[in-house]
Formats: structure tokens, sequence, C-alpha cells
């Protein structure tokens, strides 16, 4: 327990000072919408190069987790967008989205890879890695696709999705991906200084994200809200980890995914996560940033207990010592 408070702790206090920081003037929400085009458009990509970059692809390769996390994964959207058709009313179709979003996009880095340095620390790095390419190489592209096409719906038909995904390729979030495979797979390294350079702007994406989050909370609307945010908490620290769990068991019985426990524990904790730090700097962009930051705010504090309880199953059960 004092071991994941210690992990989770650091994400209030950062959570808290963005809010108190914005309550008090110091900051004004239009600053934040600020703060978060310079995460979502310099740090972001910065981190996604750098993690990228610096794995080697045998490290990323493991074809049973990378399929197995995937399906889990895609298996929430699909279930999420099933779910949102049976809400009575229209439903936004960018909200939509975000919904699902939500629900499907772990924070890996800040989170997940801690947790795992405590349990499976022998599996901790490639795990890790792998969980950026799922979630950098097609989760949150797809998902930002979707995104963009729900807000450009007048253009329908191939040549509109072809316009909708060529005009994606011009993000930055996208093009730093392109640029570390690139590195990783020639396996080149970038000067000195310029390392130092991307690690220090990958480095401020975290904090930057969290505070956003704080500051987002401030006048925030909340009726209305309870019954939506509820369904993105039991479909991101449950179902997410259950449908990972469960593509595993159906690959393992194809002869698919690997039949280490640690892997396949590994990419159930990374599932179990809370939403990932980005999460409200990506809506804002959509218009969506209330919303997420809501949810990211209650995701994270239910996850303390819904881990905590992951983590002592894994121990009673002696998936790690």
């Amino acid at each position: 327990m004092l071991d994941i408070l210690s992990i989770t702790t650091p994400i209030y206090i950062l959570i808290l000072l963005g809010y108190v920081l914005t309550r008090v003037g110091f900051f004004s929400k239009a600053d934040m919408k600020v703060l978060g085009r310079l995460v979502v458009h310099v740090a972001l990509p910065c981190l996604v190069f750098k993690s990228l970059s610096q794995s080697s692809v045998s490290e990323v390769m493991n074809v049973g987790y990378l399929l197995a996390y995937t399906l889990g994964s895609l298996a929430v959207i699909v279930l999420g967008y099933f779910v949102s058709s049976f809400k009575r009313g229209a439903v936004n179709p960018t909200f939509r989205t975000f919904w699902v979003m939500g629900m499907s996009c772990s924070n890996s880095g800040f989170v997940g890879y801690p947790v795992l340095l405590l349990t499976l620390a022998n599996v901790a790095g490639v795990a890790l890695a792998m969980n950026m390419v799922v979630e950098n190489l097609l989760i949150i592209p797809l998902l930002l696709f979707l995104a963009q096409k729900s807000e450009n719906s007048e253009h329908v038909g191939v040549k509109g999705l072809i316009g909708s995904l060529l005009s994606l390729f011009k993000k930055p979030f996208i093009l730093s991906l392109m640029g570390g495979l690139i590195l990783s797979i020639f396996e080149i390294k970038l000067a000195t200084p310029l390392a130092h350079s991307v690690s220090l702007l990958a480095n401020a994406s975290s904090a930057l994200s969290l505070m956003v989050i704080g500051g987002a909370l401030v006048d925030l609307p909340m009726r209305g809200l309870g019954p939506k945010v509820f369904s993105v908490v039991v479909g991101k620290l449950l179902v997410h980890p259950v449908l990972v769990g469960l593509a595993f068991l159906a690959l393992s019985d194809l002869g698919l995914a690997s039949t280490d426990p640690s892997l396949k524990m590994a990419a159930i904790v990374f599932a179990a996560t809370p939403t990932m730090g980005i999460y409200v700097t990506l809506a804002q962009d959509h218009g969506q940033e209330d919303f997420a930051a809501i949810v990211s705010l209650v995701v994270t504090i239910a996850s303390f207990f819904t881990m905590s309880a992951l983590l002592w199953t894994m121990k009673f059960t002696n998936v790690f010592h």
C-alpha cells in the first residue's frame, strides 16, 4: 500500500499545485491551455521520440505481448463505442472518442513503470518499451484520427478518409514516432548536446501535463458528469486489464503468446494504471479538456485502491516475490 502511495502521491501533488496556482490567479485557464499545447506539440513528441529511439528493435519484438496488449486495448475501444451507441439522446462524436480514450490509454511511463520496478523489475524495461510501441504507434494515433474525423464529418468516402489521415501525419506527435522508429531501426545515435536537449523537453511533459489537469479543474461544472466519469473509471481500471488478460489467454491457447507469467502480469498492470497523463492536453485541441480533467483526477484516485488490490492478488498468488 505504501509503495503504491509513494508512486501516486507526487501525481496528486502536481495536480493540486496546478489547481492552486490557477485558483489564486497566478495562472489563468487560458495559460493552462498554452501549457497544454506546449506539451502536445513539443514535450510529448520529444518523450515519444526519446523512448522509441533509445529502444532496440529486438526489445520491442515480442509478438505475443504486442498482439495481446493491442487486442485488449482495441476491444476496450470497440466495447466503449458499442455501449455509447445505447445512450439516450445524441452523443457528440468527438466526446465519444475522448470518453473511449479515457478507458483505453494507460499511464504506462509515470505509473505503470514505477510499479513494475517494485514488483516485476526483470521485465519492467522491456514491457514499457513494448507498451510505448502499442500506445504511441497504434492506439493514440487511431483515437486522434477518429477525433479528427468526427470534426470533419462532411468529408465522407475514401477521399475524405485519406485527407484526414494525411493531415494527421503532419502532427508533431506522429512525426516524432516516425523519427524515433527510424533511429531505432538503423541504430542511429543523436549527438550528445541534441540528445540532452530532447531529454530535458521530454522530462517536462509529465509535470506540465499533471499541472494542466489541476488548472483545468478550476470552476469546472460537475453537474451531470457523474455517470459518464464513473463509466470511464470502470472501463479503465477494471475492464481494460480484464480484456488484456483474456487476450493473453486466448492467444496462449493458440500458441501465439509468451508463456512467461511475468510478461503477462506486466501487461495487466499497465492496463490497470490510470489514464495517461497527457489525456487532458490531447483533449484540449478538441474542446474536451473539462471532462478529461475530471476523469483524470477521479481515475487516478480510484487507481490507488484498484492497483493495490491487484498487486496484493499478484503477491498472494506468488506471481512475484
